[in-house]
């Protein structure tokens, strides 16, 4: 016999003897299935399962009479006032009891939660974990409120009644006789197709990632649900504020105004902290939640506590503008603990550096504002056009386009007619002005263009059509005035409608009058801004069916001036989303008294600790990177107080490898050199990943303001902001934007796109000094302009491309004809650039004389001959079987640098790397070394030690090796090296050459999720047809003639996303051909 006490959660012990037989020697004791929450069924063990010998058990005796609840009746609290206690116990008055203990103890106990849990008692823990009579749900008394599922079936009778065992389907264990069988829990139904399942059995984080696909924030698929997610996931799709400010819209319509956050932020700091911001002061504010609900912007950011992100989204799930919504909110059941998994992800956000998160934003908001109404607009009298034949489908592009402009110049007159004419007298002319920006001039400009366009299709066969759009592409450009002002119209035209309810109402009778009231002011007025962007896409399609080869060559050129004009409305576009930017700076940096607008576009921002190079005091600053300055702030609260402006046009970039050993956070330092010997700076990054992008904006800056062939052909290029719509002078397309469009030369006041520096014409206005004599051009090392002391070796020289003897003779009082041969070299003396004759020294015959200047022009940059033999890694002549026979012996890493024999001037790397040789061919243009294009460097000792320090997977993504050990030093040597890596070399200065960022590269650093390595689809390929140089690290520079893979088309600004040798980012679409 024995004495054992029998019992289950939420029922009241009984204590009975019975005989047993002792369990077999092996069988484990039955146990609990893991988990804090809910009610966990027992697994079946070879001892107590089903169907072994204590199975069942022999019921017991009735239980124990009910002890006296003493002389004072015991109150039950209301069920308002305790939810919980709804369906506890099967309504049994023992769990009643059990519960009011708790309730009293929460009520007046000022323990935590757990002494709380404690002091209830044993009738509290009796009562946790019980379940409902209405069904398998499981109550939690004493657990988080917002994690415990509320009953919603009224309580159960609260009838005593004799306990009886449970069936074999429960598990185990006792119930009361007449209670409802507890019933297993239904298997999960099959879901719908294309439905999002429910969570079942998940964490915290992955029911809140199901809550936002519901919200249709995040896609069905997005790499959340995948089996292999994880919680970093969730944490790095947040931490940038658009999906929870695009959230908030989704549940209430303009909650936020998405023109006031940044829908791009790049992981800039300021601007994610801002988007975070206002999603926080929006759930206050609209949403009625409290602050105490809220977590921190640095909660999010830092991923300091995800957790509190989880719980705050949770309660918003549960406000009653999302209830209205139908959208479950969630946790919907007991959820697992996740508690520890949220501790690791501060480091984990640290060391990892996702930048490749631009096509996660296109399914969540739309940039094609205005689409939709120009849509209607167009085909509001398709019905009544005749249809084209289906065989000639170039008769419907030119009846298109002829229609479409008809029915446009129609609605501007309507504009013109039906609400400028009623409101000027109920607005002032600021107002006035201020709404329809310059509408009328689109009016004029618009019944001039539809009026020839009609007659070239009608009377001329279409014959000159090209020539009309050619000729109006210098007219468009007065849509950028348009396509800057319409946001701050609209914003206008909402605020006098707020206040002036005259307007309001006269506003609502304009619009019957004009179409029945189908469309507001406001939607009419964004449709120019739609219309200027569609003209070459109808060319596009014109030339697609077009046959005839003179017919095809023409209309390019118009298709050519048309998608010139959208690109320029849309950087206009792009510039005035980065004007915001700035002007939020401007307001949240105090003590600053420069316009943020003179310092450039804006390259990036962030934590960093900075230090003198005389001073060893790391200070923890926040900077602001622009194309011009450095802005140090200090961060005080939500705003910044600025510190120090440098200028980055006084300084140079330069690599502190040393720093790199010790493996500590803000331990991985680079230096900012002043060129002039002031004092320097050093900057400490965070990580080592940190580093190198604030590296490479520095470098890309610093590009922007000293970019290559600044100075070529004595130019003297400099950024500039061009106040009136500008062409290039080599490529005679638009400088694009509002600000810093391009480059102009102070000499001569050429103006260019950066990426055409290298090919404009010589100076047109020399300064020539006192005597009028040629200024040379000033040198640069390591990037920096210095101007030489002695000026006899820089001399320019000519190349002769006519020859000349003597006829027409210079002036008389100029002197002797120089006599010249086509080829021959001309060292130039004296030359004003107004001048028909310059005079110069012919090297071949070494006479001095003068000679016109058409007969010469610059001579191309031909890199002196350097002896490479003393180098440890210089091979000489060799072909690459004798390199690899070179290598085959030696330890990974090792390499030389060789020179093609059969190419003449041509150097290669061959290097062991996975047991293997690999050999890479050193290109040469232009004077420049590269392996890669996005990395040129003047002199092949300069390539060489850069690639001592970085991988070579920059050009190539499958070989992430540095260049480690030169061929010639002995093995024991290199192993040296090896163990001391950096100690061969001095501190290496970065080029400024355009660097095109890691993250856009699909070869992550080892600790990059996996996901991250995924090739994106591939839409399409396309030719570029114009070079593109990248103004900052989004962008993707191209050169004429590149492959490019298409990714993304969705943006509405003009811009596609696509790779070009490994190299991701966005570039414009006009600039490349589809291939079809």
């Amino acid at each position: 016999m024995s004495i054992c006490c029998l019992g289950g959660p939420g029922r009241a012990p009984s204590i009975t003897l019975f005989s047993y037989t002792p369990r077999k020697a092996g069988n484990p004791p039955r146990e609990k299935t893991p988990g804090r929450r809910g009610l966990r069924e027992p697994r079946e063990s070879a001892g107590w399962g089903a169907g072994s010998p204590l199975w069942p058990p022999p019921p017991p005796p009735a239980p124990p009479p009910r002890p006296a609840l003493g002389h004072r009746p015991q109150p039950r609290p209301p069920a308002r006032s305790h939810p919980r206690l709804w369906g506890l116990a099967d309504g049994s008055e023992t769990g009643r009891r059990a519960g009011h203990a708790q309730w009293r103890a929460r009520r007046w106990s000022r323990k935590p939660v757990r002494g709380r849990r404690r002091q209830a008692g044993r009738g509290a823990r009796r009562a946790r974990g019980t379940r409902c009579s209405c069904g398998p749900v499981a109550a939690h008394p004493g657990r988080d409120r917002s994690r415990a599922q509320r009953c919603t079936r009224d309580p159960p009778a609260a009838a005593p009644a004799p306990w009886i065992p449970r069936g074999e389907g429960a598990g185990g264990g006792w119930r009361r006789r007449g209670a409802e069988e507890p019933r297993r829990p239904h298997p999960p139904r099959p879901p719908r197709p294309g439905s999002v399942p429910e969570p079942s059995g998940m964490e915290p984080w992955k029911q809140c990632a199901q809550w936002l696909i519901h919200c249709k924030v995040l896609p069905a698929n997005h790499r959340v649900t995948w089996d292999s997610a994880q919680v970093f996931d969730l944490a790095q799709t947040l931490r940038d504020g658009v999906l929870l400010c695009q959230l908030l819209n989704n549940l209430r319509a303009h909650s936020i105004n998405l023109k006031e956050i940044n829908l791009r932020p790049q992981m800039s700091q300021f601007l994610c902290l801002k988007n975070i911001r206002t999603f926080l002061t929006a759930c206050c504010e609209t949403f009625g939640m409290r602050k105490s609900e809220l977590f921190e912007a640095f909660d999010l950011f830092d991923v300091r506590d995800f957790g509190k992100v989880i719980e705050t989204l949770s309660r918003l799930s549960r406000t009653p503008i999302a209830l209205a919504t139908g959208i479950r909110p969630f946790p919907t059941e007991e959820s697992i603990n996740d508690e520890d998994i949220y501790k690791g992800l501060p480091d984990l956000i640290d060391e990892t550096l996702v930048e490749d998160e631009e096509d996660l934003y296109d399914c969540v908001y739309g940039e094609d504002e205005g689409g939709e109404v120009y849509e209607d607009l167009m085909k509001a009298e398709e019905a009544h056009q005749p249809k084209c034949p289906e065989n000639d489908i170039r008769t419907c592009c030119l009846a298109e386009i002829k229609q479409t402009e008809e029915k446009y110049t129609e609605t501007l007159e309507s504009i013109e007619k039906y609400f400028m004419a009623p409101l000027k007298r109920f607005l002032t002319a600021a107002e006035f002005d201020s709404v329809f920006i310059n509408i009328p001039e689109l009016v004029k400009l618009h019944r001039n263009l539809m009026q020839e366009i009609h007659d070239s299709i009608v009377n001329k066969n279409d014959q000159n059509l090209y020539q009309v759009f050619i000729n109006y592409k210098e007219r468009l450009v007065i849509y950028g005035q348009y396509c800057s002002g319409v946001e701050s119209a609209i914003s206008s035209l909402d605020y006098i409608s707020k206040t002036k309810e005259d307007v309001k109402l006269k506003l609502e009778e304009c619009s019957k009058r004009a179409n029945n009231g189908k469309f507001t002011l406001r939607d009419l007025l964004v449709v120019p801004m739609q219309r200027v962007l569609k003209y070459h896409l109808l060319l596009q399609e014109l030339v697609k069916h077009t046959t005839d080869p003179t017919e095809k060559a023409n209309l390019k050129l118009a298709l050519d001036a048309m998608k010139d004009l959208a690109q320029y409305v849309n950087e206009v576009k792009r510039d005035n989303e980065t004007l915001r930017e700035i002007k939020q700076f401007q307001l949240s940096i105090e003590n600053l008294n420069q316009p943020v607008l003179l310092f450039g576009r804006p390259q990036g921002d962030g934590e960093i600790r900075i230090t003198t190079l005389d001073k060893h005091t790391k200070q923890e600053r926040h900077i602001f990177l622009f194309d011009l300055a450095v802005i140090v702030c200090k961060r005080k609260g939500d705003n910044y107080e600025m510190k120090e402006i440098i200028d980055l046009q006084q300084y140079k970039i330069a690599n502190n490898p040393t720093t790199d050993k010790e493996n500590k956070k803000w331990s991985y330092g680079f230096y900012l050199i002043h060129t002039q010997g002031q004092n320097g700076l050093e900057f400490y990054c965070k990580t080592k990943d940190l580093k190198k992008k604030w590296l490479e904006q520095f470098e890309m800056a610093l590009s922007n303001i000293r970019p290559d062939y600044a100075d070529s052909n004595f130019h003297d290029f400099k950024m500039h902001t061009f106040t009136r719509v500008t062409s290039c002078k080599v490529c005679q397309m638009l400088l694009r934007g509002t600000f810093y469009q391009g480059y102009l030369c102070f000499k001569c006041g050429a103006r260019a796109h950066k990426e055409c520096l290298g090919r404009v014409d010589n100076c047109g206005r020399v300064n020539s000094g006192e005597q009028g004599t040629l200024k040379l051009p000033e040198k640069r090392t390591n990037g920096l302009r210095r101007t030489p002391k002695q000026v006899d070796p820089g001399l320019p020289k000519m190349q002769v491309i006519r020859n000349y003897s003597g006829t027409p003779p210079p002036a008389l009082h100029e002197g002797p004809p120089l006599h010249l041969q086509a080829g021959d070299t001309v060292e130039l003396l004296r030359g004003d650039a107004h001048s028909l004759f310059w005079q110069g020294r012919n090297l071949a015959s070494g006479e001095v004389g003068f000679f016109p200047s058409d007969a010469v022009k610059p001579c191309p940059c031909v890199p002196k001959p350097v002896d490479y033999s003393c180098q440890p890694w210089y091979a000489g002549a060799m072909e690459r079987l004798q390199a690899e026979t070179e290598l085959i012996n030696r330890v990974n890493s090792t390499y030389l640098v060789r020179h093609r024999t059969k190419e003449s001037g041509e150097y290669a790397i061959s290097i062991k790397y996975n047991n293997e040789a690999k050999h890479i061919k050193i290109l040469t243009r232009d004077g420049f070394f590269h392996i890669a294009e996005n990395r040129k460097f003047k002199s092949l000792m300069e390539l060489v030690e850069y690639y001592k320090h970085h991988s070579l997977k920059e050009g190539f993504r499958t070989l992430d090796t540095t260049l480690q050990f030169p061929y010639k030093e002995p093995e024991h040597s290199a192993g040296q090296r090896g163990n001391r890596p950096g100690n061969s070399s001095p501190s290496l200065f970065c080029g400024f050459s355009f660097v095109t960022p890691p993250g856009y590269s699909f070869v992550p650093p080892s600790s990059t999720p996996f996901w991250s390595v995924l090739s994106p689809k591939v839409l399409g390929i396309a030719i570029a047809r114009y070079d593109f140089c990248a103004r900052d690290m989004r962008e993707l520079s191209l050169l004429k003639g590149d492959v490019v893979k298409i990714y993304t088309k969705m943006s509405a600004n003009g811009w596609w996303r696509g790779e070009v040798n490994g190299r991701v980012g966005w570039f414009p679409s006009t600039y490349v051909e589809e291939d079809e």
